[in-house]
């Protein structure tokens, strides 16, 4: 269907031209002389853009605005101005108005304006319904005296600017602490940057973290900003900052003191404005000791600690998550959601969910997704929680052995999102020993998971 524009003006040529111009560029329109009206028209059919003129009988444009952007804040409204009503519309535009239009009209100007504002309109629409997707999905589930703890700290915490530690496994949600912490901060319409420490290599942190200029390195060709200056006025997240590299730490660490940064190839300094929320699944002071991390660095970040507990110390929460998940995930894939049999969660609450809250949240997927079923059962639990094969089937020990060794791979798999390379120095094995493994046994990358 064609867009609808509404036009509200109280010059009847006015409304009866713009009519003829915008249908004969494929909108629909709608047209009224009062800005009452045009709200009791809009609250029928809400359109895709309105035109809006500021001098109207009764209300005026910016009452009729203020009402709009009240009821729908991401519905476009370019302002109509006459000659002695720019201030008022410049006034609007602060007030949500996406631009405005000088009389006498300049209709090839009038067409791109309306273009790039149904343009705006669509953005901000979709940029809401992934917002409200994000802060569906990005939620600390559980009331179990654990959760009741950690939500406690975060909200001690969360209004002062002092920077936090944030420890935990693989899985139990660190990241949705530091965004919880961030979304409830005085920062919160500040950016939230986030630097996944294990994820970028070391010839490219440098790049990532301070940014560069033009010509710096072969490949340069434009400026480019790095995470500390895009996180200005905001908070800076270093996500598992145990893993980040020895030789980058020290740079980091005089940032950090100085709130100074300056771009690969500059010598021009940046003032920092930001809140540093740091993590990691790593004992951090077993790795100052073993000399993997700086001792400076680690009392810089450790400001104020918070633990987050792992699901096996939370277990009550379990139907609450499971709840959570399974109807996230039925409406992201246009299911049913799923209820659980008494069977079935007796299971789940018995598992030890060594992957944490992640492992759980991608079996609930999983299951969403291939059990067609409204009530998934025990047998529809994959393996090491369903039933694999009768008791009886094993006979002696050395099948007792390898059943045990399978399931306790698997398990250690999907702990570290099934990184073989992680995995295989948790085991205490070579990488290639631990392919061979999974060979022997039949173990697969499963789907939902990462190498």
């Amino acid at each position: 269907m064609s867009k609808l524009i509404l036009v509200v003006d109280d010059e009847p040529e006015i409304l009866s031209t713009l009519k003829d111009i915008l249908e004969d560029e494929g909108y629909r329109f709608s047209g009224f002389l009062k800005g009452e009206d045009a709200i009791e028209a809009i609250d029928r059919e809400l359109p895709d853009l309105v035109v809006l003129d500021i001098w109207l009988p009764g209300m005026d444009g910016i009452q009729v605005l203020d009402q709009i952007k009240r009821k729908h804040p991401h519905l476009p409204v370019l302002i109509i101005s006459g000659h002695g009503t720019i201030e008022t519309a410049v006034k609007a535009v602060k007030l949500g108005a996406y631009d405005f239009i000088e009389k006498p009209i300049d209709l090839d100007k009038f067409l791109i304006k309306i273009e790039r504002a149904l343009e705006e309109g669509a953005f901000r629409e979709e940029y809401g319904r992934l917002k409200e997707k994000i802060k569906e999905e990005r939620q600390l589930i559980g009331k179990s005296p654990k959760m009741k703890e950690l939500l406690d700290q975060i909200n001690l915490v969360a209004p002062t600017d002092c920077w936090v530690l944030i420890l935990g496994e693989s899985g139990v949600g660190k990241e949705l602490v530091a965004r919880e912490i961030h979304r409830l901060s005085p920062r919160s319409n500040g950016p939230f940057v986030e630097v996944n420490c294990a994820a970028i290599p070391y010839d490219r942190i440098e790049y990532e973290l301070f940014g560069y200029e033009k010509g710096a390195f072969g490949g340069a060709d434009v400026s480019k900003k790095g995470k500390f200056e895009l996180a200005n006025g905001g908070t800076l997240y270093f996500d598992e900052i145990g893993d980040m590299d020895l030789r980058i730490q020290a740079k980091v660490l005089r940032v950090l003191e100085e709130l100074k940064v300056e771009r690969v190839g500059s010598n021009v300094s940046i003032d920092l404005d930001i809140r540093v929320i740091a993590s990691s699944n790593k004992d951090l002071e077993k790795e100052v000791a073993s000399g993997n991390f700086r001792k400076d660095l680690y009392y810089r970040l450790n400001v104020v600690p918070i633990v987050v507990p792992p699901l096996r110390e939370r277990k009550e929460d379990i139907p609450l998550l499971i709840e959570h998940f399974s109807n996230y995930f039925a409406v992201k894939y246009g299911r049913k959601p799923k209820t659980f049999s008494k069977g079935a969660m007796k299971i789940l609450m018995d598992y030890n969910w060594p992957g944490n809250v992640r492992e759980l949240k991608n079996l609930v997927e999983r299951l969403v997704i291939t059990v067609q079923k409204d009530v998934v059962e025990e047998s529809d639990l994959p393996y090491p929680l369903g039933v694999v094969e009768p008791v009886e089937a094993v006979r002696t020990l050395k099948e007792a052995k390898e059943a045990f060794e399978k399931d306790f791979i698997i398990r250690q798999l999907r702990k570290n999102e099934w990184n073989i390379s992680k995995t295989a120095e948790e085991l205490g094995i070579e990488r290639s020993h631990l392919y061979k493994k999974m060979k022997a046994y039949g173990i697969k990358r499963e789907n939902n998971s990462e190498v």
